[in-house]
């Protein structure tokens, strides 16, 4: 489901919950075989995969209970913004079961100097907020109802936006369900949206070969 460099070394890799089992035989089938050691394999040839579970499963010591926990149903809210645009979401399971998408006009920079330039970066300012300030409505018209119902909240998009819309003190019961890591996305769209439950459901594994 994607490959991304490793900070430190390796790269991370994300697999879909159903495609684990088949994953560590070809891991097997490419290294040789491997031993054990809690969430980590190590293969003959030197070769680790460290799997971590994915956002909001329970807490896992083995293999075998992250494979069976991975692959469990659970309710996850999405964030996914960039710019003017944001999209909200709630998954059951693999199913996208409610959603917003909105889209406002944020001015990109302008290379002018002087008074024009501090006036085309209020106006930017102002529109970015306007946004924001939307998005978080929709965050909250969404997401907050349901947050009881929510193992976690998986974002995605540009950090900053996410950010600044996240801060609004409302929605902090929100805010505090968000997972550590960032879903690379273009644009927030329908369909983006619904890929990213899948991204968001995916185990990430840590190779190093």
């Amino acid at each position: 489901m994607g490959e991304r460099a490793a900070a430190g070394g390796g790269k991370w890799v994300d697999v879909a919950p159903g495609r684990l089992p088949r994953w560590l035989e070809n891991f097997a089938a490419r290294h040789g075989p491997y031993r054990e050691e809690g969430l980590t394999v190590t293969a003959e040839d030197g070769a680790s995969a460290t799997l971590h579970a994915p956002p909001g499963a329970g807490p896992v010591t083995t293999l075998a209970e992250l494979i069976r926990e991975a692959r469990a149903p659970r309710r996850l809210g999405l964030l996914l913004a960039r710019k003017g645009a944001v999209a909200v979401g709630i998954a059951d399971g693999d199913e996208l079961v409610a959603s917003k998408v909105d889209t406002h006009y944020v001015q990109g920079r302008t290379a002018a100097g002087g008074w024009s330039q501090q006036r085309f970066a209020r106006r930017r300012d102002n529109q970015a907020k306007a946004a924001a300030a939307d998005a978080a409505g929709i965050v909250g018209r969404i997401l907050l109802p349901e947050v009881r119902t929510m193992a976690a909240l998986v974002a995605g998009g540009d950090r900053v936006a996410v950010d600044t819309i996240l801060a609004v003190p409302q929605l902090r019961a929100v805010a505090a369900l968000r997972t550590g890591r960032l879903l690379d996305v273009p644009e927030p769209r329908h369909a983006v949206l619904v890929t990213a439950v899948a991204a968001a459901r995916a185990v990430p594994i840590l190779i190093r070969e």
